[in-house]
């Protein structure tokens, strides 16, 4: 009953508009500290970091402090993007043999809530040096915490979405192996609907992180009650581990597509996914075959295959291997992948190509402020509640990103000690390609292996075809399921079931496997949030054309729990 009663799209909403700064995001009370954080005197960085914390209150088996973030951050006054990597990195003493003794490979992996999955938890660091980097420094880290710490304490209402992740999630944090798990339950179950839920263990560790800054969690008793439930899990960071962590700041990563430039994290995050696959679809008609055809569906899916065939193998940490970016980014080479789609049937088999000259659960906020800086910002467990782990008396879950590094010896993406692995979760920008780089949006939709598919095609629905932020969020989405241990074929294509039937018959013909997907599983199409500069996405405008192109305009996904919210 839920399933239909919170998850049938049969409501409209306008795009939000706004003069004075503009936050998006998948919770409202997340979206209201934002603007209480801007009203207060801070920019988009810091409301970026308050929304954050709120969030691992109020969803926290999407997303937390003992998960990782990524940011990306357009400076007004140097037209620039910046970009941080507060991703954490496996235990230094840990390898592959580590694995093989223990009786794994890459088709017998550790179970999902192995202490062995546990990467360190590069939140909390990367929280304190967004702000510190890129923050008002109007604002103390104790004002900016504060909103997620007064919820945590004083209690919110569960919203339907969270509450059914909560549910989704139940079993990792019941486990005998997990004794402080039931710190995270309201009595002996999730809470539901409705339910008023406190955590002020949560708040705990807030309060340590604003009076101590990044030596309250990574030392002291928050980094010693990590290191202790992941021990006895079978994992190996120690607190030399958390001591030793660093967030770092990256130069972003580009393309341009038909006059804008798409901007992103480097690996060993997996935005360089929706690079390749726009360059690969930037010399196709798309507007002409339609939106939503089964021939512009199609071409999509088939771009993407080639991208994500791409990625899974040449994405990893640049700090151990050498991962060839710049030229898996070039045209010429985009040019070589897009000879290998017909456009008329799916194609089998899809491996990695070569890119090296003749011869390798989430949250998303976006903020925008009142000075024109803007921050694109995302955190998250990995799945529902991460590994499920619960420090004792920290109220948070550890998350599970050692899973995306591959068991297989001399793969790039290979477990390693004192690596980052391959990470799904990649914060995305917007800006002019011409014209001084002027901001023109920051986006993201969350989602695992979904990010990548969900930013094309809500861009697409922009840049091709004209839609508000809200429109292009609105806008039914398919996703093509990705599985890290087999070659890109014939994999399982998902629709939302608001596509027409003909659509499904269409490309079952081509050769694709389709499959329609309703209620709460409509989540696997990600969970976005848009803040345009302008409306240079309309045909009816020129964008830089007087005071309209300083308009905010704003969307949050219709399937999350979230809002936009303009000052």
């Amino acid at each position: 009953m839920e399933a239909e009663q919170y998850m049938k799209f049969n409501s409209r909403r306008s795009p939000v508009l706004a003069t004075r700064g503009c936050v998006a995001s998948s919770q409202p009370m997340a979206s209201k500290s934002g603007v209480d954080i801007l009203e207060a005197g801070g920019n988009a960085a810091d409301a970026a970091v308050a929304m954050a914390a709120v969030l691992n209150v109020t969803d926290p088996a999407s997303t937390g402090i003992g998960g990782d973030c990524f940011a990306l951050f357009y400076d007004a006054s140097s037209n620039t993007v910046k970009g941080i990597n507060g991703s954490g990195r496996s235990a230094i003493d840990v390898s592959l043999e580590t694995y093989t003794h223990l009786g794994f490979s890459d088709n017998n992996r550790p179970p999902r809530h192995h202490g062995l999955h546990v990467t360190v938890p590069g939140a909390a660091a990367g929280w304190v040096d967004t702000i510190e980097t890129f923050g008002s420094k109007k604002l103390t880290l104790q004002q900016i915490l504060q909103p997620a710490i007064a919820l945590a304490e004083g209690g919110f209402a569960v919203h339907p979405i969270s509450a059914n992740h909560w549910k989704e999630g139940v079993d990792s944090l019941k486990r005998e192996s997990n004794p402080h798990g039931h710190t995270m339950l309201l009595g002996k179950r999730p809470p539901r609907t409705g339910d008023i839920m406190r955590m002020p263990l949560l708040a705990k560790t807030f309060k340590t992180l604003a009076a101590c800054g990044k030596r309250g969690f990574y030392e002291g008793h928050v980094a010693e009650a990590i290191v202790d439930i992941i021990q006895s899990n079978g994992g190996r960071l120690s607190l030399a581990d958390l001591k030793g962590h660093r967030s770092t700041f990256e130069d972003p990563i580009n393309t341009s597509y038909h006059g804008v430039r798409v901007w992103e994290l480097p690996p060993n995050g997996q935005g360089i996914t929706t690079l390749m696959a726009l360059n690969i679809l930037e010399d196709f008609d798309l507007k002409e075959m339609g939106h939503g055809s089964p021939e512009y569906l199609h071409h999509i899916i088939e771009a993407l295959k080639l991208s994500f065939a791409d990625s899974l193998e040449f994405c990893a940490d640049p700090n151990k291997e050498r991962v060839p970016t710049e030229e898996l980014l070039s045209k010429t080479y985009a040019s070589s992948r897009r000879n290998l789609l017909d456009p008329k049937r799916a194609s089998s088999l899809v491996t990695q190509g070569n890119p090296y000259p003749f011869s390798g659960d989430t949250v998303y906020l976006s903020v925008v402020d009142n000075g024109g800086n803007a921050c694109s910002f995302i955190n998250s467990n990995f799945l529902r509640f991460g590994t499920g782990l619960i420090p004792k008396d920290c109220g948070f879950a550890l998350q599970c990103r050692g899973m995306n590094f591959r068991l297989l010896e001399g793969h790039l993406n290979c477990i390693a000690g004192g690596k980052r692995p391959y990470h799904t979760t990649i914060p995305s920008m917007i800006t002019s390609a011409e014209d001084n780089n002027q901001l023109l949006a920051t986006f993201g939709v969350m989602g695992g292996f979904m990010q990548p598919q969900g930013q094309v095609q809500v861009l697409l629905n922009m840049v091709e075809f004209g839609m508000n932020p809200q429109l292009a969020l609105d806008s039914p989405r398919l996703c093509l399921r990705i599985d890290q241990q087999a070659k890109m074929g014939q994999d399982l294509v998902h629709l939302e079931e608001s596509f027409p039937s003909s659509t499904f018959d269409a490309l079952w013909s081509k050769g694709h496997k389709v499959k329609s997907m309703s209620g709460f599983e409509r989540e696997m199409f990600g969970r976005g949030q848009v803040i345009t500069k302008g409306d240079w996405w309309s045909a009816e405008t020129h964008c830089g054309e007087g005071e309209r192109s300083q308009v905010l305009w704003a969307g949050s996904d219709p399937r999350g729990d979230g809002m936009a919210v303009g000052m």
